[in-house]
Parts: C-alpha cells; structure tokens; sequence
C-alpha cells in the first residue's frame, strides 16, 4: 500500500513522542506538528481504519507493525541525514528541516551511498534506530 508523506510524518511522530514521553495521545500530535486538532483527529482515525495505529479507551496511541515499520524508516532515514547535513557544517536546526524534506523522496539506493559515506566518520550512524 502506498502512504502519503504526511501519513509517514505523523506515524514518525507518534514513534519519536512515544520514545520521549512514552504514551502518546492526539493532543501530543498537535502540540508537535503545531496542526489543528482537527487535522489530526482525520489523520489519526485514518491512519486507525488502515491498521497502522490503534487508539485505547483513553486515548493513547500506539503504532501497530505496519505503521511501526514505517515509522522507524522514515526515523532512520531522519537521523542519518540530519548527521549527514551537519557533517558537512550545516547548523543543526536546518539539517533537520531539510532532513524532514528529504527523507520521504530519497532513492534508496542515494541512502546508502550517503550512509556509506557518513559511517566512514561516524560509527554512531551504523546502529539502527530504536
């Protein structure tokens, strides 16, 4: 199933919460992203009836495998561009920004060059995302 860059965000989101805060709800979502709750709530329910989150009776999420495999993809393609960028003396807040671009329209194939070429002075890159 193809997904949408902006499903893939929001799911890299609830990853990256659920890492930091441990349970995620809709309201963490918004107050990251800085969208409506609205926006989110259509998203969430979307990403719920396509079985890549579940939400309990309390309003948490969790990512479900399909969503938790995208997620930690698109996670560590993040990262590893973010390192990248600031290899080559891009300041930190901009290498991400521009990593959050890239990382959903990059080949694979440019993805491993870059990994291969960033591993040569970073062992740090080489662990995968957790």
């Amino acid at each position: 199933m193809q997904i949408h860059q902006s499903a893939e965000d929001y799911l890299e989101t609830i990853l990256m919460l659920s890492q930091r805060m441990g349970k995620v709800r809709s309201i963490d979502v918004v107050n990251e992203l800085g969208f409506t709750k609205a926006s989110v709530s259509i998203a969430m329910k979307k990403l719920r009836e396509n079985g890549y989150i579940a939400v309990d009776g309390e309003g948490n999420l969790t990512l479900l495998d399909p969503g938790r495999e995208i997620a930690e993809r698109i996670y560590g393609r993040h990262r590893l561009l973010t390192h990248f960028f600031m290899q080559l003396g891009v300041d930190e807040k901009t290498a991400a920004e521009d990593a959050c671009k890239a990382e959903h329209i990059l080949s694979e194939q440019t993805l491993e060059k870059i990994r291969a070429r960033a591993i040569e002075t970073d062992a740090e890159l080489a662990k995968p995302a957790e």
